[in-house]
């Protein structure tokens, strides 16, 4: 990819490049806000080819960014796909703070981008929500902490997306339960992946991952694991595009229970859930 593919587009927003600080306040660019534009665009070339195969299936997309916060890839991926496309494609940011549901709506309203809507949901409510299609087309949750990225995959299960695309963060809670059944398994060597606490983080990590993936491909998803951009940027940029495409799902679910018994993580079969 050449530099220049990193210069900001004819048609992007100014203003918007101003608001998630990828632009100074006099509309210039430093080393800096260059790093920026080029993650944006790195995560852009990873979602574009989803956006355009639903639209090109479809005629119009539907996407839920769960876990919004700011919404900033909301406003990313509608400033660059969805504003020009003059159908019903709709972006919903779902965000359980409603101070930051209410500043997106200010910005939305702002810079005129009548096809995006937030939500003060949780994931249990946005599921039942009548503000929400009964079947959406994408899934996405970036950075979403700890379990609030298991919640956007069930929200995208249950929605029957096509696509769910997340990038985990900060997942502490098969952390926890490894430490907590340590002493059950003390014979067993495999306790040395997660004997030292620095250890447990990055394995319950890594295991939580590893789960999602194999609770994906249980429900007939095809599933690629990436790095969203370089590590000297961030270590929690594992980025998960899942397919659905029907596939077999009896192999991927008795490995999931597999791995969990394993592992001392039964008491999780709920969250990691498969159809019976």
């Amino acid at each position: 990819m050449s530099s220049k593919t990193y210069e900001i587009r004819p048609t992007q927003s100014v203003e918007l490049l101003k608001e998630l600080h990828i632009l100074t306040r006099d509309g210039k660019m430093n080393q800096d806000s260059r790093r920026k534009l080029k993650q944006v665009y790195h995560l852009y070339q990873f979602i574009e080819p989803l956006l355009n195969d639903v639209k090109e299936t479809k005629g119009a997309v539907s996407l839920v960014d769960h876990g919004a916060g700011k919404s900033y890839l909301g406003f990313i991926l509608y400033d660059l796909f969805f504003k020009d496309l003059r159908d019903s494609s709709h972006i919903y940011g779902i965000e359980t703070r409603e101070e930051l549901v209410t500043k997106s709506e200010e910005l939305a309203a702002r810079l005129g981008f009548g096809g995006m809507s937030f939500l003060n949901l949780s994931v249990a409510e946005s599921i039942v929500s009548d503000r929400l299609p009964p079947a959406v087309d994408v899934v996405t949750a970036l950075h979403a902490c700890n379990t609030a990225t298991d919640d956007a995959i069930r929200f995208g299960l249950q929605k029957h997306a096509k696509y769910v695309v997340v990038v985990p963060c900060c997942q502490a809670e098969i952390a926890g339960v490894l430490k907590r059944n340590k002493s059950k398994s003390l014979g067993d060597a495999l306790t040395e992946i997660w004997r030292h606490p620095l250890h447990t983080r990055e394995f319950g990590s890594q295991i939580t991952n590893v789960l999602r993936c194999l609770q994906l491909e249980a429900h007939g998803y095809q599933v690629n694991v990436t790095e969203l951009v370089g590590w000297e940027h961030s270590m929690k940029n594992e980025l998960i595009v899942a397919h659905y495409k029907d596939l077999p799902r009896r192999r991927p679910a008795e490995r999931l229970h597999e791995v969990m018994d394993r592992f001392g993580l039964n008491e999780l079969r709920e969250r990691f859930f498969v159809d019976a």
